[in-house]
């Protein structure tokens, strides 16, 4: 073969192999942010979409309820970490969301059950005198973590302030509400054991009540702490919980009798 042929082949070789080592060195260099479609797709997956829990189940970031109160309506918004609102809840005993709703001076107690009006999104009408209140709304997400928290609001051009409360343990523990009697039965009131809550009451006239035979929600002294209990069994007002802090706990358990919801209150202190 001649000389120029033989140079001919070789040159093209040289070229072919340019070309690649071109390619190679650019597909491997970084790119910045933004600029490239490809990378900016998988980042945006990565930061809605987390996989790894067992079943199946996914989880997207923890709800954020956003509560709102203006002129005798309340309004919740329920949004997960990316602001996409969070829809699949389960019941719980027999509603969606339950609205609890305290003043500071912890007199005055509300169970409220705001209806869903879009995705994400409860209202109810419902009118509060002046003063500062503190909000928990409690709901159990299928496939996100969530813990209730206060919502601090104030209604009116009212002089108090979001102060800390002070509560004075009752001497009996006997309460009496429209002629109807309770009274509660503490197993112990030692901290960070198991606690029984027996309530003594006419369960001849005890109706359901929300698919219980009642419901218990107990505060913190400073309206920190939440716990709603609900009974060990459907049939029988008595009631497990613990009380992980020494501190005074107000306590109010609900009964429906003869049609009518009766809520009986009691202070107690944990030691």
């Amino acid at each position: 073969m001649k000389k120029w042929a033989i140079a001919a082949i070789v040159y093209l070789f040289a070229v072919i192999g340019g070309f690649n080592a071109y390619d190679v060195y650019f597909d491997n260099e970084e790119v910045p942010n933004g600029e490239a479609a490809s990378h900016g797709s998988n980042e945006q997956h990565i930061g809605t979409v987390v996989h790894g829990h067992e079943g199946g189940e996914e989880k997207t970031g923890d709800v954020t309820p956003n509560f709102t109160y203006n002129d005798g309506k309340i309004t919740i918004y329920l949004k997960d970490q990316n602001g996409n609102p969070v829809d699949d809840l389960e019941v719980n005993h027999e509603k969606l969301l339950h609205l609890i709703v305290v003043n500071d001076q912890l007199d005055q107690y509300y169970h409220l059950h705001p209806e869903r009006v879009r995705a994400g999104q409860f209202e109810i009408a419902y009118e509060l005198k002046d003063g500062a209140y503190k909000a928990f709304i409690d709901i159990k997400p299928k496939k996100l973590n969530y813990h209730v928290k206060p919502t601090a609001f104030t209604v009116g051009l009212s002089e108090e302030t979001h102060r800390q409360n002070h509560l004075k343990a009752d001497e009996t523990l006997k309460k009496t509400v429209d002629g109807r009697t309770t009274e509660m039965v503490v197993s112990s009131f030692e901290a960070g054991k198991p606690v029984t809550l027996d309530f003594k009451l006419d369960e001849s006239t005890l109706e359901p009540y929300l698919g219980a035979a009642g419901h218990v929600v107990i505060l913190d002294e400073e309206a920190n702490q939440y716990l709603h209990v609900h009974p060990h069994n459907e049939n029988e007002p008595i009631f497990e919980t613990q009380f992980d802090k020494p501190g005074t706990y107000k306590i109010w358990a609900e009964f429906k009798q003869e049609g009518k919801v009766r809520v009986f209150s009691f202070v107690i202190e944990i030691k």
